[in-house]
């Protein structure tokens, strides 16, 4: 049975947006200072998104909030979105869904082979149906979700596709929110971060942060690490999904293409795959933070940051914050982590 909990509206810029509030708290922001001290600066914190209490967390349900909020706007009655086995995104997707009494289906790469861990085992404990491709290729995902729409519909439900990483216009708005939302949790302008550090995947985050931060003309710059594709490639991605948002709220945020700051170099393997230094930056967040991060996004992201300090980069900035955009369940997948 359909159920709209709390659906309402959210204006930002020009645009009056559906919205479906699934989160309520402001996550929190814990200094690092074990972390600093290792990194040279003289503040370190940490924004806790993986604290989010809906959905085991992790910043996808802050795009979540918009784009299901669309969804039962039009009357949608079944989700369609679509990633690999272990996604996040897919994960809270299932979640939202079940919450709302939505069915949902989700499309993964590859092939349906053992995969009884991680985010894929929460996805079936959450009811959804799940659909393998075939393909290694990403990018299968995306011509299958549109075939199953059409296949929904034809058969008379009315399905609501939602991209992979749910990186749309839609689900970078949640992000752009979280902009003041972080304003907020300092007492000055002096007080806050010169540079916000955060993964890059599908992009809708990055371009969050970049928008919400020259629209709210908050005082840092934001940078990334990538964790899925070439440097250049997700740049353009980024600047792409700040022009449609800019186009969808109808104002002019001010991000240039050389703000769109993304450092190379930190992948390992590949995506999904986990990395020496990834790894190592997780043991250290732990044993000196008490902090967990994910093998797919966060620990890369670290580990560039350190690499980055160590290098000199970040000189001449001392206070910096990261993002921890969630994932944990990663951590209890086989061979993700060498420690396991």
């Amino acid at each position: 049975m359909m159920r709209t909990p709390g659906l309402s509206t959210r204006s930002l810029g020009q645009a009056v947006l559906p919205f479906l509030p699934l989160i309520g708290h402001r996550t929190p922001v814990h200094p690092l200072p074990s972390l600093a001290r290792r990194l040279h600066r003289e503040r370190l914190w940490i924004k806790r998104d993986d604290l989010i209490t809906f959905g085991f967390g992790g910043n996808k349900i802050r795009g979540l909030e918009f784009l299901v909020g669309e969804a039962l706007s039009l009357g949608a009655d079944t989700l369609i979105t679509g990633a690999g086995p272990l996604s996040n995104h897919v994960r809270a997707t299932a979640a939202v869904g079940a919450k709302c009494g939505l069915r949902t289906t989700v499309v993964y790469w590859g092939d349906d082979t053992a995969h009884q861990s991680g985010n894929y085992e929460l996805v079936r404990i959450l009811g959804a149906e799940a659909r393998f491709t075939g393909s290694f290729e990403r990018s299968s995902v995306d011509s299958h979700m549109a075939s199953l729409a059409e296949e929904l519909t034809r058969s008379g439900r009315k399905p609501y596709v939602i991209p992979r990483g749910g990186a749309s216009p839609l689900g970078v708005v949640g992000h752009v929110l979280a902009v003041p939302e972080l304003m907020q949790q300092f007492p000055g302008l002096a007080t806050m971060p010169e540079v916000i550090v955060l993964p890059v995947g599908s992009g809708g985050t990055l371009a969050g942060w970049l928008l919400g931060t020259s629209y709210y003309r908050a005082p840092w710059r934001v940078e990334a690490v990538t964790v899925s594709r070439p440097a250049a490639e997700a740049r353009t991605q980024v600047l792409q999904l700040v022009r449609e948002t800019e186009k969808l709220l109808g104002i002019d945020s001010g991000v240039a293409e050389s703000h769109v700051v993304i450092h190379d170099g930190y992948i390992g393997p590949g995506y999904g795959a986990p990395s020496p230094e990834g790894s190592e930056a997780i043991r250290l967040a732990a044993v000196e933070e008490g902090v967990f991060l994910d093998p797919v996004y966060t620990g890369k992201a670290l580990a560039g940051l350190i690499a980055l300090c160590d290098t000199g980069y970040f000189d001449n900035l001392k206070r910096v914050l990261f993002l921890h955009t969630g994932g944990q369940p990663g951590l209890f997948v086989p061979g993700q982590c060498p420690w396991t």
